[in-house]
Parts: structure tokens; sequence; C-alpha cells
């Protein structure tokens, strides 16, 4: 889309669905279509990051991508949002990444999506999930939209080695334990009063405290994804707010001038916080969405790299890797919404 263009919105379909998953344990899924006649021009992978969920929280983030034409799903993390499981434990974070990567490939291999380009989308911890993603398939995504993401543990909050070899001593005895001290993130990551009101009434979101495998998991799984930074090699787009408390901008610095891709860009936003696609005044929510969109809209043609010999395909015409196993097509809530959002484009160099 040509620099200062406005994107036509488009009527925006919402759909969902439960899937169960290889241990057993029931996900939550969602997705955006945009309903006009013609299908997505790409397909956009939501990763929320730790605590959140998408139905939800990340409502806003698929509406307006599907309204400028493009498809996005999502997926609750086990013990997320409305999936099953001890609330917000992480036992391992490999189990996060086999639950996307099963789930999203599901959707990349049916008939409809397999010559589309695919993102991935990863908030905060799930920009983590999202490099983890990359790193255990690295030719398959096109590319990664990573918002604030945690890939690396800043020097000014790094745990003391001793703390750290404390904690794991105990963590098989007491390991959903809540006895992690933490600041209220939500007041240090949302700027808008009236946003950081709504999604702390948002019961999906946790806001207990830590527990402890939980924190130890995020930990290592931030301190392995810094030492292989260099591995990153496919295209994305990382924005940081400069006032962000939360997640240090230097993270984002470091995966930026580290990461061994040729097409990489970094954007960061003066004055803005933590959640800067959520909790940010509507001005500047706009403004990173028109970002994203223009990022995304010149990596979306890829007929030029045929993907159809990389799906095996069933007698019935689909692709065969395992459908998610729900029981059910996608429910369908009653009703459709048009997204009134309109965003300029804009176009940005890699800095």
């Amino acid at each position: 889309m040509p620099a200062g263009a406005v994107a036509e919105h488009m009527e925006v379909e919402y759909q969902e669905e439960y899937i169960r998953n290889s241990r057993g344990v029931r996900l939550f899924t969602c997705r955006w279509l945009p309903t006009s006649s013609s299908s997505p021009k790409a397909l956009v992978f939501l990763c929320h990051g730790y605590g959140m969920e998408c139905s939800g929280f990340m409502k806003g983030c698929g509406t307006k991508l599907a309204a400028v034409g493009f498809g996005v799903f999502g997926l609750d993390y086990e013990g997320h949002g409305r999936s099953m499981g001890a609330r917000c434990y992480i036992k391992k974070f490999d189990n996060i990444i086999a639950d996307c990567d099963w789930f999203f490939k599901s959707v990349c291999g049916s008939s409809e999506n397999q010559n589309k380009c695919r993102f991935l989308y990863g908030e905060s911890m799930g920009g983590a999930v999202a490099l983890l993603l990359h790193r255990k398939d690295p030719t398959f995504w096109d590319g990664a939209i990573l918002v604030a993401p945690m890939c690396k543990i800043s020097e000014k909050v790094k745990p003391h080695p001793v703390v750290v070899n404390l904690l794991t001593r105990v963590e098989e005895i007491i390991p959903k334990w809540k006895i992690v001290p933490t600041k209220d993130v939500i007041d240090s990551a949302f700027k808008d009063p009236i946003k950081r009101e709504e999604i702390r009434n948002n019961k999906l979101i946790y806001q207990d405290k830590p527990r402890l495998k939980t924190a130890l998991e995020l930990l290592r799984t931030s301190m392995d994804l810094e030492s292989s930074l260099t591995m990153v090699t496919l295209p994305f787009f990382v924005l940081h707010g400069e006032a962000d408390t939360v997640t240090d901008p230097e993270v984002s610095r470091a995966l930026y001038e580290r990461a061994g891709s040729g097409d990489k860009t970094i954007k960061l936003y003066p004055g803005m916080w933590h959640g800067l696609t959520a909790g940010e005044p509507d001005d500047n929510v706009e403004a990173v969405f028109a970002d994203i969109i223009a990022w995304l809209d010149r990596r979306s043609v890829c007929g030029a790299h045929d993907r159809a010999d990389r799906w095996p395909m069933k007698a019935n015409g689909d692709a065969s890797p395992d459908s998610p196993v729900g029981g059910g097509r996608w429910s369908r809530r009653p009703g459709r919404f048009l997204c009134g959002w309109k965003g300029r484009t804009q176009h940005h160099s890699p800095m």
C-alpha cells in the first residue's frame, strides 16, 4: 500500500472454538476474519503476553488487522484466559511452543491457506513465544511483529545467581506457590487510566503473584533467547515504548543489533509505555497500528514461492497436519460487527 494511503476498513467476523492438545488439555482458540468476498491477504498468529488472553485483551488487535484484510488467529495458552489448566502455571515453556506450533500450522495447512504469507505477532512474553516458534522451524514463517518482546533480561532487574540457585532447589517441591514478589504490572504497563481499569476488570487476565516454577521458566527462557539472538533470521519489526518500565527498551535494541535477519526494523516510541497497542491514548494506538499494518502489507505477497509441496495432501484435499481435536466446527458468535478503525500507513526503514 502506498505511503500515506488510508487503509479501507472491512466488516469483520469473529469465531471461536475449543480444541484439545496432545496432553489432553482443553484450549481456547479464536479468529477474526474479513467478511469481504475475497479471502484474507495473509495470516497473522497472535502470541499473547504473560497472564493475558486473546478474545478480550487482544480483540482490538484482531479487529484492526482483520479490518484491513488479514486473517487473525489466537490461542490462549494452557492456564491462561479461557483455556484449562492451573491459572498461569507454566510447567514447561516448551509446552506453550508445542501447542502454538501445532495449532498455527493446522490453520496454515488448510487448503485455502497453504499459499498465503504467515506472520507471527507477539507481545511481551508472546515475543519470546514467536521467536521460539521461529527457532523451532526457521524457514516456515514469513515474518514477525514483536511488541516490547521478552527476549533478554535487563541488567537492571536480573536476579543474583545465588537467589536463582536457591529458588531452583525448591521449584519441584513447591512449583505452584505464589511466592515471587512483583510490582503491579498493570499500573506500570498501561498509561491511559480508563483503559487501565478496563484491563484490570478483565477477569480472564491473571493478576496474582507469579508462581515459583513459572517465574523460573520465564527467566530461563529469556536467558536462552538472549544467548541465541544471532540465530534470529526471519524478517521482523520490533516496537518498543521508550518509557517502558516493564521490559527495558534495551532488550529490543539488543535483538535488533544482534539478530542475523537481513530484513529487520526497529521503532522506539518516545513517551510510550509497555502497552503500546492496548494501553496508550487512542491517537498513539492508531499510530502504532499504522506502522504495523504498513510493515505487514509490504511483505504480504507470497505468490513467488509456492508452498503446496510442504503440505502432503489427504484424499479429501485438506492438508495432512493433524486438525485440532475439538469435536466440532468453529463456533461463530451470533452477528457480525464493523470495525470502524481507519489507520494511515507509513513507510519506515530499518534504523
